[in-house]
């Protein structure tokens, strides 16, 4: 069997191991050394390639500091709003539409085809009946069918509008909740970039580490080969002047006395007690 003895102040300390672990191990450790000097300079981290957070966010050549700062887009979206002039635009900007002038147009054009189709070919043949058609009476009716007509129109154009009111508090609501919407998501994604920025940064210095310490992860695996005997031994401690015969006697006495000690409460008897534990201490004393 193999092993090594180490002496010191008091007494000699033998680690033996059984020849088949013995050379099980030679040949794991020559195997292990092969294998570490074909593995401690074939880093696998050696090609990697540094994730650039700035050109996934910004695309290549761009910076943050290349775009508005969040406090010059809270500014320009919240701090420099004018409530009064947005509602203004919003307001003239719904009401002031195209598609209302173009209703409008198309509710005149019907009026007048009612007026030229129905009701002035009736006036004009009640005004003949009674002989009026040159009066001033006829102008005047003729004058007053045309006021109701453009009265109408007004009208219609204006009930229009009104009802555009409503939609245009709602155009308005939506935009001041945009631009604090805007400032919000500038905000996250101002947030995001940096927690990005740390962790892939942190990734890429980690990289960089585990390239530059693999020799030494390779040599911290070969070392774990070179000390696996340690799992597998066994020790014996020889105290000068202490003989085997003496520790078994020694381990039987104390065996004895403990057993006295723990059979005298529990009613099993002194002597028994003793006689139990002095084959136990025996049989420890041989150990």
């Amino acid at each position: 069997m193999g092993g090594s003895k180490h002496s010191g102040g008091g007494g000699t300390t033998t680690i033996q191991y059984e020849h088949h672990i013995v050379d099980h191990h030679t040949r794991l450790m020559n195997s292990a050394e092969v294998d570490y000097e074909d593995l401690r300079y074939e880093s696998p981290y050696d090609n990697y390639t540094d994730i650039d957070v700035d050109v996934a966010f910004f695309g290549t050549g761009y910076l943050i500091s290349s775009f508005p700062s969040l406090y010059d887009m809270y500014g320009k979206f919240m701090a420099g709003v004018d409530i009064e002039s947005l509602w203004d635009t919003v307001l003239n900007g719904t009401i002031g539409a195209a598609e209302i002038g173009n209703l409008t147009a198309a509710e005149g054009l019907l009026l007048s085809d009612e007026i030229e189709s129905n009701v002035l070919p009736r006036f004009e043949e009640g005004m003949r009946d009674i002989n009026a058609v040159q009066t001033s009476s006829f102008v005047i009716g003729k004058s007053l069918i045309e006021a109701e007509r453009i009265k109408n129109l007004a009208k219609f154009d204006a009930e229009l509008r009104y009802r555009m009111v409503p939609v245009a508090v709602e155009k308005w609501k939506t935009h001041l909740q945009w631009r604090e919407s805007v400032v919000r998501s500038y905000a996250e994604i101002v947030k995001l970039y940096f927690s990005a920025k740390m962790d892939i940064t942190e990734y890429n210095y980690s990289m960089a580490a585990r390239d530059t310490l693999w020799p030494f992860t390779v040599t911290e695996y070969y070392r774990t080969v070179v000390g696996t005997l340690n799992g597998a031994q066994e020790s014996r401690s020889d105290t000068k002047g202490t003989s085997t015969t003496a520790k078994v006697i020694g381990g039987a006495l104390s065996g004895a006395a403990a057993g006295a000690m723990i059979g005298a409460p529990t009613g099993v008897g002194a002597p028994i007690g003793a006689a139990v534990g002095g084959v136990l201490g025996a049989a420890a004393g041989l150990l």
